[in-house]
């Protein structure tokens, strides 16, 4: 049964058709794409009850195959980065391929953001996207069965991630959406607020590979415990702010992995729009789009440059399969992958 509107979005070069799905529920609206499972728009009420539209995204299909920017897609086999593209599991090397530098980034060449998804409407605010991607793609090991359900509620985008696999392997699924709370089109992002629930981060290397510590936020610029403007730090005389242009980095969730907690909050003084982000992921990742220029034009004409926008992937620690303090991101074969991550929206 097809509880939700679907409209055509386009053909891939091999003939295979792209869908967009509208999933709506009381004040809140959302279209998907069958392209990366990607979010395209997300609806919701301002503080004079106006819809604003608060992710980035484009109008055509060629637009979000030409950019590489995982715009709105769910992002995997293994969100973030790997360094030296491999890995080691149960005493055996898989290399993968390096496409950041020497590193692998979300996935590889062929990331689950480039694949076209089966979807299966569930209600008229809820889609499921399924995808089996084979043992070896993009090298790494067993067949990864992978479900993500996107549901709306009265104030929320909730998305659950499932997954299994017929060999022990290596997943991390996340959300590779960009927020903008005054409106896509609104430019910069830096007079916006961004709190994290995070006493820790990992520092990194040049190339945002982590150096394997856990550091105290106290007293740095990665403090941003009580809510701060985005731009009143991202660009402090920091060596971790200057060696990725900005904020782009994983933070050490408060609480216990595995739970339903809050991780972050934004806030947009202009709209009153807030967000609440909950994940039972350990890891967050604030990219505050610092490259985010040379990307095709946005919707409706919208020219987004850096920092016109922010991203909040929650994770596992980007390289934590060389990190034996890191928790453990391996999926044993037969064993159920399950987190939840959600988008929470209110007014300020």
């Amino acid at each position: 049964m097809n509880h939700n509107p679907s409209r055509p979005f386009g053909t891939m070069p091999d003939g295979t058709p792209v869908d967009l799905i509208t999933l709506t529920r009381g004040n809140l609206s959302c279209e998907l794409i069958t392209y990366g499972g990607a979010v395209r728009t997300l609806t919701v009420p301002d503080r004079d009850g106006h819809p604003v539209d608060v992710v980035l995204g484009f109008d055509t299909l060629e637009d979000y195959r030409a950019q590489d920017k995982y715009m709105g897609a769910i992002v995997g086999r293994y969100a973030n980065r790997i360094a030296d593209a491999s890995f080691t599991l149960n005493g055996r090397e898989y290399p993968l391929a390096a496409n950041d530098g020497a590193n692998h980034l979300h996935g590889g060449l062929s990331g689950f953001n480039s694949y076209v998804w089966k979807a299966k409407s569930l209600s008229p605010d809820q889609v499921s996207f399924s995808r089996v991607s084979p043992d070896g793609e993009e090298g790494y090991p067993g067949t990864l069965t992978v479900e993500v359900t996107y549901t709306l509620t009265d104030d929320s985008l909730e998305i659950d991630y499932h997954a299994v696999c017929d060999q022990d392997t290596i997943c991390s699924l996340t959300n590779h959406s960009y927020f903008n709370l005054s409106g896509h089109s609104s430019g910069s992002v830096m007079e916006q607020y961004i709190q994290l629930k995070a006493a820790s981060y990992t520092p990194t290397f040049p190339g945002s590979i982590p150096t394997g510590q856990i550091m105290p936020v106290e007293g740095t610029p990665m403090d941003l415990r009580q809510g701060h403007r985005i731009g009143e730090h991202v660009d402090d005389d920091f060596p971790q702010l200057l060696m990725a242009g900005g904020y782009d980095h994983n933070w050490v969730i408060d609480g216990t992995a595995g739970t339903l907690r809050q991780a972050a909050s934004a806030w947009s003084e202009e709209t009153g729009i807030a967000m609440e982000v909950l994940t039972t992921m350990p890891g967050v990742q604030l990219y505050t789009a610092n490259f985010l220029e040379g990307c095709p034009v946005g919707k409706n004409g919208a020219v987004y440059g850096n920092r016109s926008a922010f991203c909040l992937e929650t994770q596992y620690y980007p390289d934590s399969p060389h990190h034996a303090n890191f928790p453990d991101c391996v999926l044993r074969a037969g064993e159920a992958y399950h987190h939840k991550t959600i988008y929470r929206f209110g007014i300020k």
